[in-house]
């Protein structure tokens, strides 16, 4: 697997020529400020306005009041597809994918097993060279004149560079390289600008990951806090508010990928809102304390663009990368492999789905959606996606318009007056959010998962492809939204027609949208070692 080749995506179905900047946006005064806040894992029934009963989040509400609510819209069905396809524009679902490297390679540094600049090598040297041609997210503000930077949880495959991180355009960057060792709070190391940085107090080479299954032994290595001085949201968060004002007085592009409130459950105190609830379970509140912790960062956010008077002129984002993952199990609560409680079964996802009410779920994650994290159910791609910006986004709508992770590329380019063409997969839906009418829609968006792809309809029909059973299913979702229906047999002839605009969209392989870690994932560290001993052997 390899970047991906400009000139092989010119003929896919999806893929668009932006010539960006479609109209003027931007403030007489200046271009607006961007905060895109990009929670992990976090479905839309954790947030009181999507119906939570079990907590409150008045400040990401805040954001649906006075901003734009999209109820339609989709990310990818995990981390890692997700932020490629966030930051390049382009699906999940093309013969050539996203070169997504395997993880932990950085929790090798803390056992002498490689240098910093060793694991820097061995991921360059492990991918091709990316392309001029090809744009990133962060690259479209930069080259618009905006200071850009990322604070948090890395943006590409489960180990990531310096050399990509400042090749997608983040003048700026502060935290975890890699997926592996963001699953812990407390961590020895962290990485800024290409130099690692040493978290004093925090000594645990794990960085403080605990067990997830909830048991005693789990409840005191949570909170035994020897080495675990830090905890490295509390670090972001100075690092974002911090950007923001010494970038006031300039256009400034903040994405901001939070850990929060991906497992396992670590937490420095229990949130008094839920402390003492009579419902919730010791491990459920200490999760819930972590939604409660990104709604309370998000406030932080908003507050301090009040205060440095920089509301009216900044676009604030917040969504998700997937659906709702569990990090709550209990015996006798919720289980991992997601279990039927009522029946002791285990769901499948095809014969017996995965409901909230039939897991256990007290929280329904997921939003009443069948299915979770990996899964091409709504339950595993549905994602909240709040827009704020005054004066420009109406206060208060909400927009049912299909809207999705790759269109994010397209729309910050027409923010931001971004001039150089670049093939995207994705629609701009800029004048969704700004005039409450859009001009061009998606006919349909397509994902990847572990169980095959699939493809949703800007008219609300939907096909899903069980691939290792061979099963195609055909949901029409304003009537069906927990997909419980398969209306394959009843439609054939629309079943046959998704069909088609399926495999067209997958490149014409069906299996180029089922994602299989083992197949998706580069191994860079045997193609170091195996580069470094054939050199070996020359000499």
């Amino acid at each position: 697997m390899q970047y991906l080749k400009i000139a092989c995506l010119l003929g896919a179905m999806l893929t668009l020529l932006h010539l960006g900047g479609c109209k003027e946006t931007t403030s007489q005064q200046r271009q607006p400020n961007i905060v895109f806040i990009y929670a992990d894992d976090l479905g839309k029934g954790m947030l009181g306005h999507e119906g939570q009963r079990h907590l409150s989040t008045p400040n990401i509400d805040r954001l649906a009041t006075e901003g734009m609510r999209f109820s339609n819209a989709t990310g990818s069905m995990l981390c890692a597809p997700a932020r490629a396809a966030l930051i390049t524009g382009l699906h999940d679902c093309h013969a050539r994918q996203f070169p997504i490297t395997r993880g932990a390679l950085y929790r090798k540094i803390g056992n002498d097993t490689y240098t910093h600049q060793e694991v820097e090598n061995m991921i360059n040297s492990g991918l091709d060279s990316i392309p001029n041609s090809q744009v990133f997210l962060g690259e479209v503000a930069q080259k618009a004149g905006y200071s850009t930077a990322q604070f948090g949880k890395l943006e590409w495959g489960f180990a990531a560079s310096d050399y990509q991180m400042r090749r997608h355009g983040w003048q700026e960057y502060f935290g975890y390289l890699d997926h592996n060792r963001a699953h812990g709070f407390y961590p020895p190391f962290l990485f800024e600008n290409g130099q690692l940085v040493n978290i004093p107090g925090n000594t645990r080479a794990d960085c403080g990951k605990t067990i997830e299954r909830e048991t005693q032994e789990a409840f005191e290595q949570r909170w035994d806090m020897r080495g675990k001085a830090v905890y490295s949201q509390d670090l972001f968060m100075e690092k974002a508010l911090d950007f923001i004002r010494n970038h006031k007085d300039q256009p400034f592009f903040l994405y901001f990928p939070t850990q929060l409130p991906h497992g396992p459950v670590a937490v420095p105190a229990v949130h008094s809102e839920v402390a003492d609830s009579p419902v919730l379970t010791q491990i459920e509140k200490e999760y819930a304390s972590m939604v409660k912790m990104l709604d309370h960062n998000v406030g932080q956010i908003l507050d301090e663009l009040d205060r440095l008077d920089l509301t009216e002129n900044t676009l604030v984002v917040f969504t998700s990368d997937n659906g709702h993952e569990i990090y709550y199990t209990q015996e006798g609560r919720v289980l991992k492999p997601y279990t039927n409680m009522q029946t002791g079964e285990r769901f499948d996802n095809l014969e017996n789905k995965y409901y909230s009410e039939l897991a256990g779920d007290v929280f329904n994650g997921n939003n009443g959606r069948a299915g979770m994290k990996r899964s091409n159910l709504q339950g595993g791609l549905e994602v909240p996606l709040l827009v704020r910006w005054p004066g420009h986004v109406p206060a208060g709508a909400t927009s049912d318009l299909l809207v999705t992770n790759y269109d994010w590329l397209p729309t910050i380019a027409d923010i931001v007056g971004f001039r150089e063409p670049f093939v995207t997969d994705g629609i701009s839906f800029l004048g969704e959010m700004t005039e409450g009418t859009q001009v061009d829609q998606h006919e349909f968006v397509v994902h990847s998962s572990f169980e095959g792809p699939t493809m949703i309809a800007k008219d609300g029909w939907k096909l899903r492809y069980f691939i290792t059973k061979n099963v195609f299913e055909l949901y029409y979702l304003p009537e069906d939204f927990k997909e419980s229906a398969d209306l394959s047999a009843k439609h054939p002839l629309k079943l046959a027609e998704m069909k088609a605009l399926l495999r067209e969209a997958c490149d014409g392989d069906y299996r180029n949208g089922w994602y299989r870690p083992a197949v998706k994932q580069l191994d860079v560290e045997e193609h170091w070692n195996s580069s470094n001993a054939a050199k070996g052997s020359e000499k």
